[in-house]
């Protein structure tokens, strides 16, 4: 029993390992892709191509002076980044590699419950700043990602009731001859809105609205801190663009093409990022409960009557 909890606690640890290593790659990455949708170069000076530079901004950051201010709740200042970074990494036990030792039955309600826990530790960061800009930009975060996690959680629902299971691996099994993006098109490309949203990436990135909020609820980090922040919220992106393949291209996984998708996913949110303006809030808040809302409760409809349909057809 010891042995099997060493084994488990091992390849969970590799495979943080893997995700903080790819986070520090895509970073890199997305400032090439930026750079080359702006014409220019991009890194390319710290070694061959810049590959070097990730790792050189890690030492920067991690060696910068470190300024506290006199009217800061540290306690909760500091801890907020590291449960931030602690939830992000957390979540990868869901990915069904084939090295993970364990499987969990309600993965979707894991997935649920740790978005959900992931707002406290935003609006904690905010608030113990004590900066007007911070706040504002906690509780215009807060508000956004609550919004968008309706959305994401009955599109979970909509699975759940397809798939009869709360287990992402029977997902994977259930597409095995037929993948879902051929009756799921439009929850595709709902579930890729709101994922932009939930992570608060552009155009959908108010938390960091420049002309009113400069830098959003981590105006007051710099340093390490800011590094955690920063792991976070690139770990969180790279397991989304894992989500999408794992949920709408399931058939794929095990095999090279399956990470190709994930690549091709997470340039997606760069090249949006690089073309597209910001959103207006009210739009952005009218688009999660006028239009996802109830259109996503309606093809939940459609997959109980497809499914009632398909009964009917066996019996």
């Amino acid at each position: 029993m010891l042995m099997n909890f060493f084994m488990m606690l091992l390849g969970y640890l590799v495979l943080l390992i893997n995700v903080l290593i790819g986070v520090a790659f895509l970073t890199l990455y997305e400032r090439k892709v930026l750079g080359y949708v702006q014409e220019r170069k991009g890194p390319n000076k710290m070694g061959f191509i810049g590959i070097m530079q990730p790792f050189n901004d890690a030492i920067k950051l991690f060696s910068k002076e470190y300024i506290l201010s006199y009217n800061f709740n540290y306690f909760v200042y500091l801890v907020s980044p590291l449960f931030m970074l602690m939830l992000s990494l957390f979540i990868w036990v869901l990915v069904p590699f084939m090295f993970n030792m364990w499987e969990m039955d309600l993965g979707f309600l894991f997935l649920l419950s740790i978005l959900s826990i992931g707002v406290y530790f935003i609006m904690y960061s905010g608030w113990a700043s004590n900066s007007a800009y911070s706040l504002l930009g906690s509780l215009r975060s807060v508000a956004q990602t609550i919004s968008y996690e309706v959305s994401l959680a009955m599109i979970l629902i909509v699975f759940i009731f397809l798939i009869d299971s709360f287990n992402f691996y029977d997902l994977m099994i259930y597409q095995f001859n037929l993948s879902v993006v051929l009756y799921m098109i439009p929850l595709f490309f709902m579930f890729l809105v709101s994922s932009i949203a939930e992570l608060n990436r552009s155009p959908f990135d108010f938390v960091e609205g420049e002309s009113e909020l400069v830098s959003g609820f981590n105006t007051e980090y710099a340093s390490g801190v800011f590094a955690f922040l920063f792991l976070a919220e690139y770990s969180m992106i790279l397991f989304f663009s894992m989500m999408w393949m794992l949920m709408f291209l399931g058939f794929l996984w095990f095999n090279i093409y399956s990470y190709l998708f994930v690549i091709l996913f997470f340039s997606l949110i760069i090249l949006i990022r690089g073309t597209y303006p910001r959103f207006r809030y009210d739009m952005l808040m009218g688009l999660a409960w006028k239009k996802f809302l109830p259109f996503i409760l309606n093809y939940l409809v459609f997959i109980l009557g497809l499914k009632f349909l398909v009964c009917v057809i066996i019996i």
